[in-house]
């Protein structure tokens, strides 16, 4: 099989000489479909960086980035918003809703504007909702919504589209435990039903125990990589743990 994104000697440095960051050095990785994969690193590890990069919001200084049989780093102007807006999902902590829009029409903003038929642009965006649990709130704008609900719906319009790769950036950093917990169940469900691929990046040891592959970094390389396999989810986290205590983190909340 072969990897929805493949990152090879990927390098992202800030600053000119004399002042130069290297926030990412020579970073390889792979992600193959339908995982569900998370990137975890204390402050200053890379991890943001490299997700800005794989998502197009930044570009690397020098590298490899293949998603879904692209070369991003050879994609410009249009051709690269085609991609990003057709082939690429984006989750972020703060839920980018328009409050202007119903979360029907935030779902449905998505597939209109990447020139979906009209006839069908409905159906998909409330069987969106349904996978996210989100069908009660499709008439509601986002500030009669809870931020849970924000969230989800947010998901909902990120997978809408069925994108190759969706990424969740902190996705529950805003959220109450209870929230996190729906949140982080739903995204479990389209990883597991609909075969939906995943990078997530987290600070947190309980959000990161729902993927089943950890990618930790330090100082813009990967540090070690942890597998859940057929552990138990308390099993994994207190793994997780382990490695965040190890690199000096935050362990985030406690399970």
């Amino acid at each position: 099989m072969d990897p929805i994104l493949h990152v090879q000697g990927l390098e992202k440095i800030y600053g000119g000489r004399g002042n130069r960051t290297h926030a990412l050095r020579g970073l390889d990785l792979k992600v193959f479909p339908g995982e569900f994969v998370g990137v975890m690193g204390p402050s200053g590890s890379g991890k943001t960086t490299l997700l800005n990069c794989i998502s197009t919001i930044d570009a690397p200084s020098a590298g490899s980035i293949m998603v879904d049989g692209a070369e991003l780093t050879r994609l410009k102007g249009k051709a690269l918003a085609k991609f990003r807006r057709e082939r690429l999902g984006f989750i972020f902590q703060d839920c980018n809703l328009l409050d202007t829009l119903t979360g029907l029409e935030n779902i449905a903003l998505a597939l209109t504007i990447s020139g979906t038929d009209p006839r069908s642009v409905e159906k998909r965006a409330r069987e969106a909702a349904a996978l996210l649990g989100v069908e009660d709130v499709l008439d509601k704008f986002p500030y009669q919504m809870s931020g849970g609900q924000q969230q989800r719906v947010a998901a909902a319009r990120a997978m809408v589209t069925n994108p190759a790769l969706i990424f969740a950036d902190e996705p529950t950093g805003a959220l109450d435990s209870k929230s996190t917990g729906m949140l982080l169940g739903q995204l479990d469900k389209l990883n597991r039903q609909e075969g939906a691929t995943i990078l997530l990046v987290t600070h947190d040891a309980f959000t990161a125990s729902y993927c089943r592959r950890i990618l930790f970094l330090r100082d813009g390389q990967l540090y070690k990589e942890l597998h859940r396999g057929g552990t138990d989810r308390r099993m994994f986290f207190r793994e997780i743990l382990s490695v965040v205590s190890e690199l000096g983190g935050d362990s985030g909340d406690v399970l």
